[in-house]
């Protein structure tokens, strides 16, 4: 989200960076055992060593920026500035001349590709011998492989693009793009096998003949992603290692927050006796959206298709639930893009064993549960938890019926969930004509209808409902703007929605959108300093020059100061103009995407 002080910050953990090293950190710690054990590392290693303790999960505070000790455990290997300003620049420095990495890992969205480069330069100008590995949505929607893997293909705004043509300098060594759980892990083992054994350093020159070694000894593991090792010498040819391997079942990956501590508050989750804000756990059961919306890049058909949970997913996602407990969360908040894809039948199983275990005593716990919930206090933490999903609009009155519905909202209030959150996007048919999130359209029953049903089902369980309302549509006109304000308004005015986050349309570079709008090649998300201002600022991702062609800048200061007014505070907190920055981090906004940027050193 940009602030008043035209940086990129973000609420909640960094989970793109904490899923996708999720396999290779659990193996390096493994390997950090006894040597005759180890199956990856037998010699270097990153220095992942030692998990977080129970002790040190708990201490942690909103900040993610952690203090590197003399052994660090593997979440204070992470850097996690928040906001990347001039004293995020100056620790990042600190940083890199106390600890002299030898590889350093980086994550970004499009929106913080600018300060990936800007990190990564850094990362050359103090310690230039270190290895830069570039991954995340940015990467993900730019840089594939065509059918076959005989072609590279590279959006535009793609990392290799930019550099290729002198328009950033050469900073980045690889890129993995798409599902990287294994990649990383491969990669990482290839950097460690082409460390020159003298000065500890990776010879760029033996990565490819490494990790090629590795892929023919073991084969390609679950998922599919692309390794891109470049050169320095931009004069020299890129390498792409597709590696296309069986369907990932994201059930049996490691949980992301195994070697991560929870820093997440958000505030829609309250203690009912102090109203502070919960230490809050993402969770995932799937990884991208079943509908094929033309401006969202979390659709299925952007990335490699949907993957969820499989085998014994219920199972599984109940006790990584424990888990997720045993680390401190007292709140989850569900960040697939439709709760359990929508399928109610997986709901009510998930509800039905949720409700159970919470209402069981310790002792009588499956063992595999009991792994995690050691004492008391864990068990404590699952008969209070309180968690939020994500649901839609036509899953609740169009896809299934309103009885139905009701049932599921009952069975999901009464398994603790507290919090449900929707993508209104419009109020205007016209606009909602052209939206594939509006099935099953029926004369006489309009879009806004749809919505005020959904809400009052909803609000009938007594749940909070946390909405977002996105402006810039296909067919949106300054009558359709206001049409969507004024009829949000009224749902807030009857006590139908708690929260609304106004967005402005957002161009991404793999959406349909933004080809369909002549943007494709005009994406400037490079450039180390861009005209960030109001009233570009109120709202999440949004910068000149990459939000929709439909508005004007006019159109934007209308939507800001209209939403203000009418809304009054179910207006997201967060993008409402508060003067200069606060002390205290900014409130979280639950819902959609929330992991611009990120670094790891290893």
């Amino acid at each position: 989200m940009t602030q008043t002080e035209g940086e990129i910050t973000y609420p909640g953990d960094p989970m793109a960076l904490y899923a996708a090293l999720s396999v290779a950190v659990h193996q390096a710690v493994h390997d950090a055992g006894p040597l005759e054990d180890a199956t990856h590392y037998n010699d270097l290693a990153p220095e992942w060593t030692a998990f977080p303790s129970k002790e040190y999960r708990a201490s942690v505070g909103h900040d993610g920026v952690r203090p590197y000790g003399a052994a660090p455990n593997t979440d204070q290997m992470v850097f996690d500035p928040r906001v990347w300003d001039e004293a995020a620049r100056g620790a990042w420095i600190r940083l890199l001349r106390e600890v002299r990495p030898r590889v350093v890992l980086i994550s970004a969205v499009s929106p913080a590709h600018r300060y990936a480069l800007e990190i990564a330069a850094l990362v050359r100008s103090e310690v230039p011998d270190a290895y830069v590995v570039l991954g995340g949505r940015h990467a993900d929607e730019t840089v594939t492989a065509a059918p076959g893997g005989k072609r590279l293909l590279v959006r535009p705004s793609g990392t290799p693009a930019v550099i290729q043509e002198g328009k950033v300098p050469p900073v980045i060594d690889a890129i993995v793009a798409g599902e990287a759980y294994h990649a990383v892990d491969v990669l990482m083992r290839a950097l460690a096998l082409a460390m020159d054994l003298e000065h500890r350093w990776v010879d760029p020159a033996h990565v490819l003949p490494c990790l090629q070694g590795l892929l023919h000894q073991e084969g390609v593991k679950p998922g599919t992603s692309l390794v891109l090792l470049s050169s320095r010498d931009p004069g020299e040819p890129v390498h792409a290692v597709p590696l296309n391997g069986p369907a990932l079942d994201l059930a049996s990956l490691p949980a992301p927050y195994e070697a991560f501590a929870i820093r997440s508050h958000f505030p829609i989750f309250k203690d009912p006796d102090s109203g502070d804000a919960l230490r809050t756990a993402h969770f995932m059961v799937s990884n991208a959206c079943p509908y094929r919306c033309n401006f969202c890049s979390e659709s299925a058909r952007v990335g490699h298709g949907l993957r969820r949970f499989r085998d014994d997913a219920i199972g599984k996602a109940i006790e990584r639930i424990c888990e997720c407990v045993s680390y401190g969360a007292k709140a989850i908040f569900f960040d697939d893009s439709v709760f359990w894809s929508g399928r109610y039948k997986d709901i009510t199983e998930f509800c039905r064993e949720l409700g159970r275990i919470r209402a069981t005593d310790l002792a009588s716990h499956d063992p595999c549960l009991r792994t995690h919930l050691t004492d008391e206090d864990d068990l404590e933490r699952l008969r209070h938890l309180q968690w939020g999903a994500q649901l839609t609009v036509d899953t609740l009155v169009a896809l299934h019926s309103g009885r139905e519905s009701d049932e599921i909202l009952r069975q999901m209030r009464d398994a603790g969930c507290s919090y449900v959150y929707i993508g209104i996007e419009s109020m205007s048919s016209l606009v909602m004509d052209g939206i594939h999130k509006n099935l099953r359209r029926e004369e006489g029953r309009p879009w806004a209808a749809k919505v005020r049903e959904a809400a009052a089902l909803v609000k009938k369980h007594g749940l909070q409902l946390g909405t977002s309302v996105l402006f810039g549509l296909d067919g949106e006109t300054r009558s359709s703007i206001d049409e969507t304000i004024r009829e949000v308004g009224r749902l807030i005015d009857d006590g139908l929605i708690d929260l609304a986050s106004p967005n402005i349309l957002t161009y991404h570079p793999a959406t349909p959108v933004t080809r369909q709008h002549g943007m494709h090649e005009r994406l400037d998300y490079h450039s180390p300093r861009i005209d960030n201002r109001k009233p570009y600022i109120y709202f999440e991702e949004a910068f000149p020059g990459v939000v929709s062609v439909l508005l004007t800048e006019d159109d934007i200061w209308h939507i800001h100061e209209e939403t203000r007014v009418q809304w009054g505070r179910a207006r997201n907190d967060t993008s409402v103009d508060k003067g200069p920055a606060p002390e205290e981090p900014p409130a979280e906004s639950p819902g959609g995407r929330t992991e611009p940027l990120e670094a790891v050193h290893g």
